[in-house]
């Protein structure tokens, strides 16, 4: 793993030793805090990627990731909460929709913090949420299978499927209100912290006034396919965690530099591909890497609760939650070819 210099890596690396590690433990069984949401917003990491002009940093696209990594190595919950919002932003960033003006600089500066409903998209033929046009505004009906960050989050991207085969983002307030309301928190084997819930739709309706983006599905569906297709900045984070703590183990030495070795190689070919020029190229070979990059942060978490014994069934062990932390990112974000590719590497010899 290189570490990049820059302020915001810095600032990260301070609020994963300050703030997030250390209550990691707890977070993970009792939810994550106002208070640690507190301090990511004011940190000025919502705005990594954000445009200087609206309150952003503007920074590359490299550090963004050494950012993610660091957060999600500290916290997964946590990282897994604020990561929602750097879509929204990119959306914005990109948008010629007024809502652009109203809601990019809120959120560039960290003083809103917006979640995403639009994951489910994937599923399609499957539509889980519809959206038509509907006086003026529109209307969403459905159901919004996960959203992360209840209660935390104050803004929501949302996306729904039209008739006319059109995809439709708009922003909501994040809160219960006519047409939408939240269930219960989900309890998942990883990640219960982040506050996930599903989402019913019952008539929401959103004026014109909030979209950000009107795209045709197919066209959706090829831009979203490089992105599934790349490893997560989080995949590397965690496995990196779990090393430094086999390392702290003197008969685990070996093990943990050879897999950092392995490691390092992964990533650094891995984000080699996620800035490649044409992002609609070399699929199979992303895919490739980001199974490997799986398989590496498996052997790392395992070798961690390996090197810890018994203590490591421990509720409060690190590598544990490390180990169910990984075992959420093995399905985080995953649209069939991901899956397919990955069981697909898993029955090789």
């Amino acid at each position: 793993m290189t570490a990049i210099a820059h302020p915001l890596v810095t600032v990260a690396r301070r609020l994963a030793a300050d703030v997030l590690a250390p209550q990691a433990g707890r977070v993970d069984q009792e939810g994550v805090p106002a208070s640690s949401i507190k301090a990511i917003k004011q940190s000025g990491l919502l705005g990594v990627s954000a445009p200087k002009e609206y309150g952003g940093a503007g920074a590359p696209a490299s550090v963004a990731r050494e950012v993610a990594e660091v957060l999600a190595g500290a916290c997964c919950s946590t990282w897994f909460v604020q990561t929602q919002h750097h879509t929204p932003v990119k959306l914005l960033t990109e948008s010629q929709f007024p809502v652009r003006e109203r809601l990019l600089g809120p959120l560039s500066t960290g003083a809103l913090m917006s979640g995403i409903a639009y994951a489910h998209l994937r599923s399609f033929p499957h539509v889980p949420v519809r959206v038509g046009y509907e006086r003026g505004g529109w209307r969403f009906d459905g159901t919004v299978p996960w959203y992360t960050g209840w209660g935390l989050n104050d803004v929501m991207l949302l996306a729904g499927l039209s008739d006319t085969d059109e995809v439709v983002f708009a922003f909501a307030d994040a809160r219960e209100q006519s047409g939408l309301r939240a269930s219960p928190p989900m309890r998942l084997a990883a990640l219960t912290a982040a506050r996930t819930v599903s989402l019913e739709l019952k008539g929401l309706r959103l004026p014109e006034e909030a979209v950000v983006l009107r795209t045709p599905r197919e066209k959706f569906a090829l831009v979203d396919l490089p992105r599934a297709a790349n490893t997560s900045p989080a995949v590397f984070g965690v496995a990196y965690a779990a090393l430094a703590l086999l390392a702290a183990h003197p008969d685990a030495t070996a093990t943990a530099r050879s897999l950092r070795t392995r490691l390092d190689a992964v990533r650094r070919n891995a984000y080699a591909l996620t800035d490649h020029r044409r992002p609609q190229e070399h699929i199979a070979d992303r895919l490739a890497l980001k199974t490997r990059a799986y398989d590496l942060m498996r052997s790392a978490t395992t070798a961690a609760i390996v090197a810890g014994g018994g203590r490591s069934l421990d509720l409060n062990s690190p590598a544990q939650r490390l180990a169910r932390e990984g075992l959420f990112l093995l399905v985080q974000g995953q649209t069939s070819d991901v899956r397919g590719a990955h069981l697909g590497s898993l029955s090789s010899p």
